[in-house]
């Protein structure tokens, strides 16, 4: 990607994360398919508001994400690259059986971490840069309703972030973060809301 990414067509993207999943916070998860813990209607009433109405929708195929697309728009287009990072052996296994030394490659070079039997945190970002280069195609404004992982690696290089920063982007349950992309590359305009 160009050391700073600008569109002569401006768009405004909404970077939705899902709502909580029905899943014990002590335990790793990442592309396993999990139900939500979260009224999904309420969650889309709180967010309807902060959304265009004229968007295109789009969202990870996982049903954390799924559902709260469809609540938020009758027409929403899944892309599967928008799925969260797999995390391999360590899906649904407890943090406390996982080596610390996986997380030290996490934390210092995210963009190398792999998990054992898991996908390449490097693969996943640029699947995700895919999804977002064709679904924005003819786009003035996108809701993309996903995941923590695949938010970060987003914003991430969309504002020029070295990967080792990317961690530093904590997407919350159910919050919308908004970045208006034209000439002059993306601006942040609200994160979290």
């Amino acid at each position: 990607m160009n050391e700073l990414f600008r569109l002569t067509d401006p768009l405004d993207l909404y970077l939705v994360r899902h709502p909580k999943p029905a899943v014990d916070p002590a335990l790793c998860y990442g592309a396993v398919d999990l139900p939500v813990a979260e009224d999904v209607a309420a969650c889309a009433a709180r967010l309807a508001p902060l959304l265009p109405t004229d968007a295109r929708v789009v969202s990870s195929p996982l049903t954390r994400a799924r559902l709260l697309a469809e609540a938020v728009s009758p027409t929403v287009h899944l892309d599967s690259r928008l799925r969260e990072l797999d995390f391999g052996d360590w899906e649904l296994k407890p943090f406390a059986d996982i080596p610390a030394e996986g997380f030290e490659v996490w934390g210092s070079t995210l963009i190398d971490f792999r998990a054992p039997g898991g996908e390449l945190y490097a693969d996943m970002a640029a699947r995700v840069w895919d999804a977002f280069e064709a679904q924005r195609a003819g786009a003035s404004a996108l809701v993309v309703v996903a995941h923590n992982g695949p938010m970060r690696a987003l914003t991430g290089t969309l504002l020029g972030l070295p990967p080792s920063r990317w961690l530093n982007l904590e997407f919350e349950f159910g919050r919308v973060t908004h970045l208006a992309i034209g000439p002059l590359g993306p601006k942040l305009r609200s994160f979290n809301r």
